[in-house]
């Protein structure tokens, strides 16, 4: 499917003025102190309004199309009865677009349908129907296109992790009880987060109407953030070596405590990571990570040890391109927009100048995405998959957050079940009508990293970062592949 400019702007605004972070933080350093929500601000905007919510999925898709047909005049959107017919006789098939329309900016529309509902007053898995029936609206009904057989997986679930996200990053932003300058800043700021929010707010005047208590569903939480700013290279071994070198910059936060577990709400507890690319031919969101918790279980607590275990949902996403014409490769691609498995988190209280804490997370892919050699139709160059994923690492503060080091793998292991046709060739083959998740093939992708953050003054952190990327793919038609990768960033981190 092919995606309009308008949403790729309000994206890169969103990334702009959005939180991002580390599974954990090596050193966290809280924003405000935490307040429980208000019982009046839950009644009254935890009301459920069904037409208002389904009218503004329902018009956002229009108005997507619209400006899809009669602005950007793209071949996809000229419906008519003909093609919704055609759409249903004949039924949902993979697609082939890039890597980033389909593994964030479909999720991300996700998120525009989940958080309809969610500033309407639904609860999380109410939200995630209407974020279902906006992604089938638009696959059977808006597009000339067949339906995506990826996309109706990707939008509404992996919608649901960024929707989240986005509504309680907003909901900390708003302020009811301001007037002026504060109050129309707070709105926008909020209205960037969550454009969804922001269109009812307007619709409703909560906006600007001025309320005794904060409005806020979640009070004021445990919130950590931190901006990083600086250098990074990523160097490709391949045949030869390829290196490139470029600014970047990282947005984190992690929201909750993630060893209360008395609260069962999904997202009480999330972090989320997003690193931008400045850097000559890579794409602009070159990572994005979301760890949301939807339950939790206490194992362990003592005076100075804690542990949990927990039901989370994953959102994984890494992004090259070319380095440059030297090797005419790229040295990885990774997308994972719905997963779904057990986490458990430890924690051993300072002792001894340092504070320890470890995690741990299995989970199954539902649905992923994998570099693929061989496989280049339209404009995909990597193949779909499902399999499952293993994460851990381990966290260390020294001296009450003056050196913190972290270490870190992700281990992905993808496969891809439906291939094409001994001896279709790929160069003649017609990509509207081809139904394949691409080569057949195993695939291992595994992600290591290891951090150290000095600080330097008060909340001024000099951060360096090293990651490996390797891949690792046996096709059934072609030989064994692997190829290895590397970054290096030299940052200054502010942690507020």
């Amino acid at each position: 499917m092919k995606r309009s400019l308008l949403i790729l702007a309000t994206v890169i605004l969103s990334l702009i003025s959005f939180p991002g972070a580390w599974a954990q933080m090596p050193i966290k350093l809280y924003v405000a102190p935490q307040v429980k929500p208000d019982s009046t601000d839950i009644a009254y905007y935890g009301k459920e309004h069904f037409w208002r919510a389904t009218g503004e999925v329902v018009g956002f898709n229009l108005g997507l199309w619209a400006f899809d047909r009669y602005i950007q005049k793209g071949d996809f959107a000229y419906i008519s009865w003909h093609t919704i017919k055609e759409n249903f006789r004949h039924g949902f098939k993979w697609d082939n677009d890039k890597l980033g329309t389909n593994m964030f900016a479909h999720p991300y529309n996700g998120n525009l349908f989940f958080n309809a509902a969610r500033s309407n007053g639904y609860n999380f898995w109410k939200s995630e129907l209407f974020a279902i029936g906006g992604s089938a609206m638009w696959e059977l009904f808006m597009e000339c296109e067949y339906p995506s057989t990826n996309d109706i997986i990707a939008t509404p679930i992996g919608g649901a992790a960024i929707g989240e996200v986005c509504f309680r990053a907003s909901d900390a932003v708003l302020d009811d009880r301001l007037t002026g300058a504060a109050r129309f800043g707070r709105e926008f700021a909020a209205f960037l987060i969550s454009p969804m929010r922001g269109l009812t707010r307007v619709l409703t005047s909560d906006a600007w109407r001025v309320r005794p208590t904060s409005g806020r569903l979640f009070g004021t939480p445990n919130f950590a953030m931190e901006f990083s700013l600086g250098a990074r290279m990523l160097e490709f071994r391949h045949e030869r070596y390829d290196a490139s070198i470029g600014a970047a910059a990282e947005i984190n936060i992690e929201y909750g405590d993630r060893f209360e577990v008395k609260s069962t709400k999904p997202y009480d507890y999330f972090t989320f990571r997003g690193c931008v690319n400045i850097v000559n031919s890579q794409p602009l969101l070159g990572q994005m990570e979301i760890k949301g918790r939807l339950l939790a279980r206490e194992l362990l607590e003592k005076e100075r040890q804690h542990m949990s275990i927990g039901l989370y949902q994953h959102f994984d996403f890494y992004d090259s391109d070319t380095i440059s014409s030297v090797s005419a490769k790229v040295p990885y691609k990774l997308g994972i927009p719905a997963s779904l498995g057990c986490g458990i988190m430890f924690r051993d209280i300072e002792r001894h100048r340092f504070v320890l804490d470890a995690y741990a997370h299995a989970n199954a892919v539902i649905l992923g995405s994998v570099l693929s050699d061989h496989y280049d139709v339209d404009e995909r160059n990597y193949n779909l998959a499902s399999g499952f994923s293993i994460k851990g690492g381990v966290n260390l503060v020294f001296d009450k957050s003056r050196f913190s080091l972290s270490l870190s793998n992700e281990y992905y292991r993808l496969f891809t079940w439906k291939g094409y046709r001994r001896g279709t060739n790929l160069d003649n083959v017609d990509y509207k009508t081809l139904d394949a998740q691409g080569d057949r093939s195993v695939a291992l992708f595994n992600v290591t990293e290891l951090r150290a953050d000095l600080r330097v003054w008060k909340k001024l952190y000099a951060t360096f970062s090293f990651s490996n990327y390797l891949r690792s793919t046996h096709y059934r038609d072609y030989p064994h592949m692997t190829s290895n990768s590397f970054a290096l960033r030299l940052m200054l981190t502010y942690k507020l």
